[in-house]
This record gives C-alpha cells, sequence and structure tokens, in this order.
C-alpha cells in the first residue's frame, strides 16, 4: 500500500462475498469493476483473501498473490498490505456456509478521506457505522408497494 498519512486516511470497510458450492461463475467481470473503482480513486483495496470452507468446517485463506492467473487484480496485488490476521480469518469465515468459498475485500473509501480527514480535525471520531444489505432495501420496498396496492 501506498504512504499515506494517518490524517489522510478514509474510512475503511471491508465486504465478505460468499459464493456457495457450485454456483460460482468467473468471469472476470468482478476483476474488472474492483480496478475500475480504484483506478477511478473511488477506493484504495488494502488487502484480498478467498476464503473456501470444506465441508468440515476447516478454512483455508488464500492471499491475492499465491494466485496464478490474477487478470485485472495485477495491478491491485502490488499494492496490498495483507492486514487480515489468523483471527481475522476464523472470524469471517464463521458466516460462511460449509462447501463455500468466499471473496473478503478490506478497502479505504478514498470519495470519504476528506471529510474523514476534517472529522479529525474538528475532532470528530466515528463511534458507529453499518451498512444496509441490498435485499432489505428490496424487501422493504415490496412490502411498501404491497401495502400500497391492497389499499387501492
Amino acid at each position: 500500500m501506498t504512504e499515506v498519512s494517518l490524517d489522510e486516511l478514509g474510512p475503511v470497510d471491508f465486504v465478505v462475498v460468499e459464493f456457495p458450492a457450485a454456483s460460482s461463475n468467473f468471469t472476470g467481470e468482478m476483476a474488472a469493476e474492483l480496478r475500475a473503482l480504484t483506478d477511478a480513486g473511488t477506493i484504495r483495496v488494502i488487502d484480498i483473501l478467498i476464503l473456501t470452507k470444506a465441508a468440515d468446517g476447516s478454512v483455508e485463506a488464500i492471499e491475492l498473490s499465491d494466485v496464478d492467473e490474477l487478470g485485472d487484480l495485477q495491478a491491485i496485488e502490488a499494492e496490498l498490505a495483507e492486514l487480515l490476521a489468523a483471527d481475522d480469518v476464523e472470524h469471517l469465515a464463521a458466516a460462511m456456509d460449509p462447501g463455500s468459498t468466499a471473496g473478503v475485500i478490506v478497502y479505504e473509501n478514498l470519495w470519504a478521506a476528506p471529510f474523514a480527514s476534517a472529522a479529525r480535525r474538528a475532532g470528530g471520531q466515528l463511534i458507529a457505522n453499518g451498512r444496509i444489505p441490498i435485499q432489505a432495501i428490496i424487501a422493504s420496498i415490496q412490502a411498501d408497494q404491497a401495502t400500497a396496492t391492497l389499499g387501492d
């Protein structure tokens, strides 16, 4: 990862995307989209792991640097900090189903860095954050539409 002053850092998030056994269709599209986000300066990828959870619950973690064919991720791999530790892997894998594979991406939100820096200079600190899963938003919209339809 390139050298950045701690005062200039944006919020850091992670996502875990699980692919159930026999349902993945890796075409390179996800790598291209991730590369587009980094090229646009929207995010800076800090770490990427590939987790595989066997039927017996054992977990294998593979760093991106251990993957032979990286395609669009080749440029990103050179900048990774390999931040996640064994305890992190265990915690992240706990949510996975046996037989599945998951991609873990840790990234800095570069788009939010100026605001985060200003907040820190003003004496502020991030005390909570969260994410609403898109499935929950879709379900809420559908419920609202169903209620509106019933009211007609």
